[in-house]
């Protein structure tokens, strides 16, 4: 006969493992429904190489509906692409700031700049960028701008845009800015002059 303290203790035993797989399980669950906080959500670049140079940045500005051109001292590496990519990415970093003056959704990036010859350059942005963009036309066009004029102003020799998201075309930013044509710098230079008035 098995004694009966025995018989209570493996029965306390398996009901306390039965209620920790329970509360593992559970908590697992959660777990899985949590999402990830902001600061997580895209990945860490790696750290730029090369000598600190100071560049020109266009800034929007959504109260008073303009661009500004702003110095900046940033590491630049000696490759045309990556130069572009760096300089972009350094005016969504502007953006992406909580106290932004033209402030982007969050997990906004640039994928990719692709530099194709003669003169065409082709940003590839991020879905989140587009998708919690703010719906404006005037919101839109001074990011495009920005975009246009930064990029233009820091690597010689572009004299179009093509702007995709997610390595796709799509025919608006949010509703307002065609993003189906090629953007012409001169153009966009002129229409940045208008805006820096």
């Amino acid at each position: 006969m098995i004694p009966r303290h025995l018989i209570i203790g493996v029965a306390a035993m398996l009901a306390v493992a039965l209620g920790m797989s329970l509360y593992a399980w559970r908590m697992r669950g959660r777990a899985t429904q949590m999402e990830p906080p902001a600061e997580y959500a895209h990945p860490v670049a790696a750290p730029v190489q090369g000598p600190t140079e100071q560049v020109t940045l266009y800034v929007a500005y959504d109260d008073p509906g303009m661009l500004r051109a702003q110095s900046a001292s940033i590491p630049l590496p000696a490759g045309r692409q990556e130069r572009a990519q760096e300089l972009l990415r350094e005016l969504l970093g502007l953006y992406m700031d909580k106290a932004s003056s033209h402030p982007l959704g969050p997990g906004s990036e640039v994928r990719d700049v692709y530099l194709v010859d003669p003169g065409l350059a082709v940003i590839d942005l991020n879905d989140a960028f587009a998708d919690g963009h703010r719906s404006g036309v005037l919101v839109e066009e001074l990011t495009v701008a920005s975009l246009v004029q930064t990029l233009a102003t820091g690597i010689p020799g572009i004299n179009r845009v093509k702007i995709l998201v997610g390595g796709k075309e799509r025919e608006t930013l949010a509703g307002h800015a065609d993003l189906s044509c090629l953007y012409d710098i001169s153009a966009v230079a002129q229409m940045v002059g208008e805006l820096q008035k």
